[in-house]
């Protein structure tokens, strides 16, 4: 195919996710990636689930002859209605293994460059198996087909790049450049009004410790929240945590609150359980003294940037690709992790990491100058490394690298 000029471009994204159905990074991703793809190319979404609005954007629903079937298999139903609406492109780019069998599948039908963006790998999610059974198999093969027959692959950070090439070693290491997610930080920015945080019982006279996020085992909420007993005294809890993967890992998280309600203050553990619209969740990462990222897997980690543009501090594991966010000393604590090697991402000492999350958020909890210090020093990072409309002219490279 020749190169097609910027503006006659048309690229087409499939994902999962997107506004308003949005429950994690990625559909984050594809909010800002397609709005700042718009001004350089023709963009057409392609999603999942109820009909949208928006003009270029076309959802599919599940197919009725599918109902009560694995969820795998539904998302492949999906997955080949979306590959036929791809007709007419000039390339598809595709996020999660939830859309990456559409993307091949339009690839092969429409001999057009397939672009996947790398934002998590099922090898190296194996607890999956719980929540889709017998679909993890097919969720894999899915992911694999579409990474080892791509025309590029985008990763996310560094370290989502070497776990691509660790685990599927047969892709040719030039085909994966990395791109980073980005953060509006016109949207993400601090929020001084205290509306949201009174409707949710967050008391400002103490220090608070917030945690955003999925229940979900790469998350490492239990970490936390075992950490948790150890903080001082007097510090809030606040856990914005919903859609649990799993029923085992919700039931998990609700007898581990349960305890640490009974060890400390009652009213210094506060869950918020349902998904908190975007402006509600910057006001509590403004007002926290500290934002934490337990995960035990994570390719990049947008949330560590949103806590940052909100110029709050953050503690994060030291994994995956959030040390390529989080500046260790100077937007945050980074916490050392040894991790097993069968892909679960579990630490090789739990406790020692348990201590070592509780001893990084006391840090900062007993030093709220200096977390004031590396929340400023975080929004001016986000700012200047992780804007949207970089990571868009960066992404367009990609594609006329393929074509």
């Amino acid at each position: 195919m020749t190169e097609t000029g910027a503006k006659s471009l048309r690229v087409d994204l499939i994902t999962r996710e997107y506004p308003p159905e949005v429950y994690g990074g990625a559909g984050v991703h594809l909010e800002y990636l397609a709005r700042d793809l718009r001004p350089l190319s023709d963009v057409r979404v392609h999603c999942f689930g109820a009909p949208r609005t928006e003009p270029g954007v076309t959802a599919y629903p599940e197919p009725a002859e599918l109902a009560g079937a694995n969820a795998a298999l539904r998302t492949m139903g999906v997955d080949l209605a979306i590959a036929a609406g791809c007709e007419g492109t000039d390339i598809v780019h595709s996020h999660t293994w939830y859309a990456n069998f559409a993307g091949h599948t339009a690839k092969l039908l429409h001999g057009v460059p397939h672009v996947v963006t790398t934002h998590s790998l099922e090898p190296l999610r194996p607890w999956k198996a719980e929540q889709l059974g017998g679909g993890y198999a097919l969720s894999s093969f899915c992911e694999r087909v579409a990474i080892e027959n791509a025309d590029a692959i985008i990763a996310v950070s560094g370290g989502m790049r070497r776990d691509v090439l660790t685990a599927y070693p047969t892709v040719n290491p030039d085909k994966v450049q990395v791109v980073y997610n980005g953060i509006d930080t016109s949207q993400y920015t601090p929020d001084t009004g205290t509306d949201v945080i009174e409707r949710l019982g967050i008391d400002l006279n103490r220090p608070s410790v917030v945690f955003v996020g999925r229940i979900t085992r790469q998350k490492g909420l239990p970490y936390l929240m075992r950490a948790c007993h150890d903080l001082p005294p007097e510090t809030q809890i606040v856990l914005l945590a919903g859609a649990p993967d799993t029923p085992e890992i919700a039931a998990e998280v609700e007898g581990l609150a349960s305890r640490l309600r009974g060890a400390r203050d009652p009213q210094g553990v506060i869950w918020v359980q349902e998904m908190l619209p975007k402006h509600e969740v910057v006001q509590v990462l403004t007002h926290a003294t500290v934002f934490v990222c337990p995960s035990i897997y994570e390719p990049m980690g947008i949330v560590n940037l949103e806590a940052m543009a909100c110029e709050t501090a953050v503690v994060a594991t030291a994994t995956g690709g959030i040390p390529e966010v989080v500046a260790d000393g100077e937007t945050g604590l980074l916490v050392p992790i040894e991790q097993v090697s069968d892909g679960t991402g579990t630490p090789v000492d739990p406790d020692k990491f348990v201590a070592d999350l509780a001893a990084a958020m006391t840090t900062l909890i007993q030093d709220p100058q200096r977390a004031g210090v590396m929340g400023k020093a975080g929004r001016r990072r986000a700012v200047e490394k992780f804007s949207w409309s970089r990571i868009a002219e960066d992404t367009l490279a990609v594609y006329r690298s393929v074509l």
